[in-house]
């Protein structure tokens, strides 16, 4: 058999098949589909010109073949993944809370990788407030709160969300410019708003922080996910405050435009948050969080 670095990850798959008796237990441990550890799987009984695996209604069970192949390679296996594994593997399940759009963008991805280790999670959304009451009953393990959580819980500041006010090109020619440069409250004021939820916490923030005041106009589309909010905007029904990284690609595109461009823009503060005593899984996941470098999203 030949001894390539693609033979090895054939034989890395080949254990995780033979170990946990499934295609389907191997890809989730792999972080690979299961139909990619079916092609994995077909070339190296093609390589080896022997069946390792007969499928059966529970799974899969091995051969005399791969029984003695598993003898052969599995201790080799596992010393040369733990050489090249900078960190050692962690197993159970971490249940961890956040906004469901800043997890599906940028939470979700980052956390992938810890998978690979041995890592699972089980991932709530909603909002910050009723998951920091998860979090207080033992119900999640972490949280990626947009809020800074009161006394009792253990908060490290993880990155700055920076605000953007956008809107479509065709409302955007509607403001007037010189108005703007002195009184831009005013001169936004005509403009429809589209909200994620009827209080406008965002774009009242914005308001605030900005002009000194509340917004004046009430929302056309109140929606509670920011990215429906994206959505709507680009879509015409209104103008919006949303978050750098979900309006960056849109600003790109050119399918929203920038409405205001404040000296220092309003930034909001998220802090990854235990409480009580934590798990070795949970301190991994802390510390990858942290370690991260997010920028300014």
């Amino acid at each position: 058999m030949a001894t390539s670095l693609t033979d090895l990850d054939l034989l890395v798959t080949f254990l995780e098949i033979y170990r946990g008796g499934s295609l389907t237990s191997a890809a989730s441990r792999r972080g690979l589909t299961q139909p990619a550890v079916s092609g994995q799987l077909a070339k190296l009984e093609k390589e080896l010109g022997a069946t390792l695996f007969v499928r059966t209604s529970r799974g899969v069970t091995p051969t005399p073949r791969a029984d003695d192949l598993a003898r052969r390679v599995g201790q080799h296996l596992d010393q040369l993944t733990k050489a090249l594994d900078p960190e050692p593997a962690l197993h159970g399940t971490v249940r961890i809370g956040g906004a469901a759009e800043f997890m599906t963008v940028r939470g979700l991805p980052a956390l992938a990788p810890l998978t690979r280790g041995g890592l699972r999670f089980e991932v709530v959304f909603g909002l910050a407030n009723d998951l920091l009451a998860d979090l207080r009953a033992a119900k999640l393990d972490v949280v990626l709160s947009s809020v800074r959580p009161p006394a009792g819980f253990t908060a490290t500041p993880l990155t700055d969300e920076e605000f953007l006010l956008v809107g479509p090109p065709l409302l955007a020619r509607t403001v007037d410019r010189d108005l703007l440069a002195q009184d831009p409250a005013r001169a936004l004021e005509h403009l429809p708003l589209v909200a994620y939820s009827g209080d406008l916490p965002i774009l009242r923030r914005y308001w605030r922080s900005e002009f000194g005041r509340r917004p004046r106009t009430t929302a056309t589309i109140t929606v509670p996910d920011l990215r429906a909010v994206l959505a709507a905007v680009i879509a015409g029904a209104g103008v919006s405050a949303l978050p750098r990284y979900l309006a960056e690609p849109a600003l790109a595109a050119g399918s929203v435009e920038q409405l205001h461009h404040p000296e220092v823009p309003p930034l909001n503060t998220l802090y990854v948050v235990t409480r009580g005593a934590t798990t070795a899984a949970t301190d991994a996941v802390v510390e990858h969080l942290r370690s991260r470098d997010w920028g300014v999203l």
